[in-house]
């Protein structure tokens, strides 16, 4: 990154953007800085802003996007304040070659970046979804779902209702029901479907309580074919909004239609989840989806792979050589990245992007650089999965009780302990340790943390009731057997 100095202290301000150059390019990584930044465009400090000069407004846009919060820390930390960021039309750069690429090769990237854009949360009955049955790839981990969600398509009256989908972030519950939707739409087009999150469910709720159109929400939610809802967990510890969804059910139920529902964990896993909609839930079908096994990911990885560099070489390109993503590279991703399809589709997105930035062919020793710091960032070593496995076992419980609202002493023990080991073996932050644990608060899981610690620094003595009768144990003894159980 080249700096346009001023004649003010001109030693202190080149210092400085040299230091801001070095933070910089340590947040990003030499090769992103490589890229966007260095020798392509230009930096000056002037009172309280950073100036950055850019050949033209989508590279401005594109930078701004998706560096913003490292260029801000950079300069924060060599100026020890905050300075605005301004972008500039910098005509020098405007005509360099390198530049122009850049333009194209971002407008590439853009284009993979819309492939992961957020799923529209919410559709209107007729108004076709993005994913489709025809692309979810099928595997041991989620064979049952799949069979289940393709006879709600077939029969004309579902043999289980509701049909609940539960699973890990990442692997595929939100493509299935779209899928289902869209099915059921082709083959069936007369049939009135509504797709939406639980989120946007109690939002309109809300908004119909407010404005007073309560009769009109109960009509669109009730006088459905299919319902399909997704991460129905949002409902936990909202009372009114999950009466009113109990309604909505039994109408859609008694008439003979059809609920489809998703969540990130089994209905009685669920904290703060009134016990007439578990039961609902659980008189249905319950399937899980598991994380995909190693040759469902390579599946995953080759019909990613395609469609990228669909969108980035297009079907009349010359270039078969480099359209072609190799099978070792493909296994090698597999092989990696473990834990769901959005990790697989990142690592997939990620080589695309690098070969068409450097113009570079995939290969097996490509990847492997350029995937080194991804694979450290996203395939933990240990999941909450296993710590929560080894908590309920060690303290005699089941996952669904530390999933609840209950506060007794083995519980709260147990549960404090899940997240305090989540927390410090896993990367979750401390709001997506509370959701899975039963949606509970940040504050929440960082009190239980805070606690865990000061008994672990006293080596407190800790009570507990076991199925096997009361248990006494050091706290750093229970922490030692918990870890390596893990």
């Amino acid at each position: 990154m080249q700096g346009i100095i001023t004649d003010d202290k001109p030693r202190s301000v080149e210092t400085q953007i040299s230091a801001i150059n070095e933070a910089l390019a340590k947040k990003i990584g030499p090769q992103k800085f490589r890229i966007w930044f260095s020798n392509s465009t230009s930096l000056t400090l002037t009172g309280g802003y950073l100036k950055i000069g850019v050949p033209n407004l989508f590279i401005a846009s594109w930078i701004e996007s998706h560096f913003a919060n490292e260029i801000s820390q950079a300069v924060r930390e060599v100026t020890g304040d905050a300075r605005k960021i301004a972008f500039t039309i910098d005509p020098e750069l405007s005509g360099n070659q390198r530049r122009t690429q850049l333009d194209s090769h971002a407008r590439h990237v853009s284009k993979f970046d819309s492939l992961k854009s957020k799923v529209e949360k919410a559709a209107p009955t007729g108004k076709k979804l993005r994913l489709n049955l025809d692309t979810f790839i099928v595997g041991h981990s989620n064979e049952l779902a799949f069979n289940a969600a393709k006879a709600i398509v077939n029969e004309q009256k579902s043999p289980f209702n509701p049909l609940f989908v539960h699973g890990g972030y990442g692997v595929g519950k939100t493509h299935l029901l779209q899928g289902i939707c869209n099915a059921v739409s082709k083959k069936r087009p007369q049939t009135r479907w509504l797709y939406l999150s639980a989120e946007d469910f109690v939002n309109q709720f809300v908004l119909a309580l407010k404005t007073k159109k309560l009769e009109r929400f109960r009509q669109k939610m009730r006088q459905t074919d299919l319902l399909t809802i997704d991460d129905i967990h949002f409902l936990a510890s909202k009372p009114s909004t999950q009466e009113e969804f109990l309604h909505t059910f039994n109408t859609i139920n008694l008439a003979g239609k059809q609920v489809v529902l998703a969540s990130d964990a089994h209905p009685k896993m669920i904290g703060q989840l009134s016990e007439k909609l578990v039961n609902r839930f659980i008189s249905g079908m319950v399937v899980k989806i598991n994380s995909p096994d190693f040759q469902t990911r390579c599946e995953i990885c080759r019909q990613y792979a395609a469609t990228m560099m669909e969108a980035n070489f297009g079907a009349a390109d010359k270039r078969p050589a480099q359209k072609q993503f190799p099978e070792n590279v493909i296994r090698y991703v597999a092989e990696n990245l473990r834990s769901n399809v959005r990790e697989l589709e990142g690592a997939m997105m990620k080589l695309v992007a690098y070969s068409a930035l450097q113009s570079e062919k995939i290969n097996l020793p490509m990847a492997q650089e350029v995937l080194a710091e991804h694979l450290a960032r996203t395939d933990p070593i240990v999941h909450i999965s296993d710590i929560e496995s080894a908590v309920t076992a060690y303290f005699g419980l089941t996952p669904a009780n530390i999933h609840s609202s209950k506060k007794d002493r083995t519980i709260a023990l147990a549960r404090h302990f899940s997240m305090y080991l989540t927390r410090k073996h896993t990367k979750m932050s401390s709001s997506e340790v509370g959701r899975f644990m039963g949606n509970k608060n940040h504050a929440t899981v960082l009190l239980a943390c805070r606690r865990i610690e000061g008994l672990i620094n006293k080596n407190a003595e800790l009570h507990w009731l076991s199925p096997a009768g009361n248990k006494i144990a050091k706290a750093k003894a229970v922490l030692a057997e918990l870890e390596a159980s893990i």
